[in-house]
């Protein structure tokens, strides 16, 4: 029996079939209940109004939300009604200098992807779906920048442990009250794992190294690795990778159409370093935001998913989620989703 169960999103997909996944789940929490949210993206308004009116049926609800995220006033809209309707249990993340050149460095970005809920049983999701789309749309032009995340390949996982629900929700209602800043890597609670049963949790930014490419460094020859990433351009993450092929290490990625988020000059070098790497690119922009890695090494299997990317804020200065696990379900519904994106990727 697992844990855990995995939503999918994408153009194969009911339109906004995770946006709605959301929505039902605020509809079931009762007065007396709770809904902890930390999302970067967030332009759902008729989320944002469910979430109002959770409130004032009496649940104790909290978002987290970055404030400044890279459109920068795509919440903006939501914001306001949040503020209105929820008072002090929004916590908005800004910096002083956002919009600056020196604000892009001095604050890590809120980019983690985390929704709880108590009821009917208490349940965590983590992935890479952010609420960032709108119905109807007012402001079609970010969508031209970020993408249609409604139509977009991306996942949500549903976290059923009840202790690591418990303590999820304990770093989300930390995130609600940090000061957010620079020194965020230092803090104990950036640089924890979360353990229970087959399931290992970490966040970004921290001050150790990065436990997902630790990991992955650790393989020996003749491990296998698939990664879906909609963002690769790190040094970090491209010696990384290049590094685990020279060792023989066969690595596999499936990845976004656009060069901005995985530049040509990345893409030949992979592939240079003799790592496949296809893309998932259709008629019309449908983003392909999915972030997971499947990990096979003699017996042993891994999943791998969360909020991070492949890229150098992502894996110095964000705020990031990422899970670990050797749940042989998840990894099974993982290696099918591959498998469904592989066939379309050229």
């Amino acid at each position: 029996m697992s844990d855990s169960q995995v939503h999918f999103g994408g153009p194969d997909r009911p339109v906004a079939l995770l946006r709605d996944l959301l929505a039902e789940r605020i509809a079931h929490v009762p007065a007396g209940g709770s809904i902890d949210w930390v999302t970067y993206y967030f332009r759902d308004r008729r989320l944002a109004a469910a979430l109002v009116e959770a409130h004032e049926r009496g649940v104790d609800v909290r978002v987290t939300l970055d404030g400044h995220p890279r459109t920068p006033h795509a919440n903006a809209a939501v914001i306001e009604i949040l503020e209105a309707g929820l008072g002090d249990r929004l916590r908005v993340v800004r910096g002083r200098l956002d919009g600056t050149p020196l604000g892009k460095i001095s604050r890590p970005r809120l980019h983690e992807k985390l929704y709880c809920f108590s009821h009917p049983s208490p349940v965590a999701f983590v992935g890479s779906f952010n609420p960032s789309g709108d119905s109807p749309e007012a402001e079609p032009e970010v969508i031209e920048v970020i993408g249609d995340h409604d139509r977009a390949h991306n996942l949500l996982v549903e976290l059923c442990d009840p202790n690591l629900v418990r303590d999820l929700v304990e770093h989300a209602r930390g995130l609600h009250a940090a000061r957010h800043g620079c020194s965020d890597r230092f803090a104990v609670s950036a640089n924890r794992c979360l353990r229970h049963g087959s399931y290992a949790v970490y966040f970004w930014p921290r001050a150790r190294r990065h436990p997902i490419m630790e990991l992955l460094l650790g393989l020996q020859r003749g491990s296998r690795v698939r990664i879906a990433a909609s963002h690769i351009s790190g040094s970090s993450s491209l010696s990384g990778f290049c590094a685990l092929s020279a060792r023989g290490v066969e690595i596999a990625i499936l990845t976004e159409s656009t060069h901005r988020r995985v530049p040509l000059e990345v893409e030949q070098r992979l592939t240079h370093a003799g790592i496949s790497v296809r893309r998932l690119v259709s008629e019309e922009w449908i983003p392909m935001h999915d972030k997971f890695v499947l990990v096979e090494a003699a017996k042993e299997k891994s999943t791998i998913f969360g909020s991070f990317n492949w890229s150098e804020p992502s894996y110095r200065f964000n705020r990031e989620i990422g899970v670990v696990t050797e749940d042989p379900l998840l990894f099974q519904a993982f290696a099918e989703r591959w498998d469904q994106l592989a066939a379309e990727a050229r």
